[in-house]
């Protein structure tokens, strides 16, 4: 679960069953809504090209910007022209805005910022998902297809392609808003067009999914680039024997940590909640010490950041065939 995230969304203690008649309420207004939306209600706007959202059931990161950011440059290595839209989470931007790469992620939120910065393709921002696409298009109309970033609950904007990231420990006690984690029930993730598995998933977990096809992924890097020049790169070695802080405001601090000292890193951790709002004081270190930190710390914490303060830029690394069904589905009937 997310260090933000209540203790109690992990098992179905006394707290999650007190809640749980609430999650029924939630429940049923959240699937109305859907069904008013698939019924057609209520007013589902279709983009003039294909749309692709990144999404989850849960709260919490597991993984959906690295994700968006493979899709990207995998749409591209197949001869499109992606464009990214953002609900601009942490952000402050009224309406819709265009991300400018290396951007004041306190304006346009860190993950837009950070997908602008590193993906090269436009990335607009606004609450309103219909109307930062149509922004998008409007000033880039050679894109060819859309990617919204964490946008499947967002059922006003028509898609084409589901994509589901999972990462397993974000679901908890398996129980919806408030009384667990869930925004909707895992048998959601069976309509979907594909899954993204970040770490094996249960047997049981995997028996709900029915015949979605299901793509392991995992987050890779191979070397850390300081933060202020980011073509100084020095690996893992490096930094062994030294005294070694590592921050993470992400949705599982602890698992950029593991990853650390799989690289032989002893570490002084310093986890913080999913789009934390960074000080100096956050980032000091003692003198001689070497701070790490993810991509979507750094573009954060850059303008006060110590001088010994190096970024670990990680990938997304899909098993095979994702792409080629995604490409396969861009061309097939829409899911929404």
């Amino acid at each position: 679960m997310p260090r933000s995230a209540p203790d109690f969304w992990r098992h179905r203690g006394l707290p999650a069953l007190a809640l749980f008649p609430l999650s029924l309420l939630f429940a049923l207004l959240s699937g109305a809504r859907r069904w008013l939306y698939r019924a057609g209600v209520l007013r589902v706007e279709r983009l003039p090209v294909p749309v692709i959202v990144v999404g989850n059931i849960a709260v919490g990161g597991s993984g959906k910007t690295p994700v968006a950011l493979w899709l990207a440059a995998e749409l591209k290595a197949n001869g499109h022209t992606p464009g990214i839209i953002s609900r601009g989470y942490g952000g402050d931007v009224e309406g819709v805005a265009e991300v400018v790469p290396g951007g004041d992620p306190g304006h346009f939120g860190d993950e837009p910022v950070l997908m602008a910065t590193v993906s090269g393709c436009p990335v607009f921002v606004g609450r309103d998902r219909p109307a930062a696409g149509r922004a998008l298009l409007a000033a880039y109309p050679a894109v060819d297809v859309l990617i919204t970033d964490d946008g499947l609950q967002h059922y006003r904007l028509a898609r084409d392609v589901e994509l589901v990231v999972v990462d397993e420990a974000t679901l908890g006690n398996g129980l919806r808003l408030p009384a667990g984690p869930l925004r909707e029930g895992v048998g959601r993730i069976a309509g979907s067009t594909l899954v993204m598995a970040h770490g094996a998933l249960s047997a049981g977990l995997l028996g709900k999914l029915g015949k979605t096809p299901v793509f392991a992924f995992s987050l890779a890097g191979d070397a850390f680039e300081r933060l202020t020049n980011r073509l100084e790169r020095r690996e893992p070695a490096a930094f062994r024997g030294r005294r070694v802080c590592a921050m993470a405001g992400i949705g599982r601090p602890e698992r950029f940590f593991g990853q650390l000292e799989a690289m032989g890193l002893t570490l002084e951790r310093r986890p913080f909640p999913d789009h934390h709002s960074y000080t100096a004081a956050d980032v000091a270190i003692k003198e001689g010490d070497v701070l790490l930190m993810t991509e979507k710390d750094a573009v954060k914490c850059r303008p006060f950041a110590p001088a010994d303060s190096w970024v670990w830029p990680v990938r997304a690394q899909v098993a095979p065939g994702a792409v080629e069904l995604i490409v396969e589905k861009l061309d097939g009937s829409p899911t929404a």
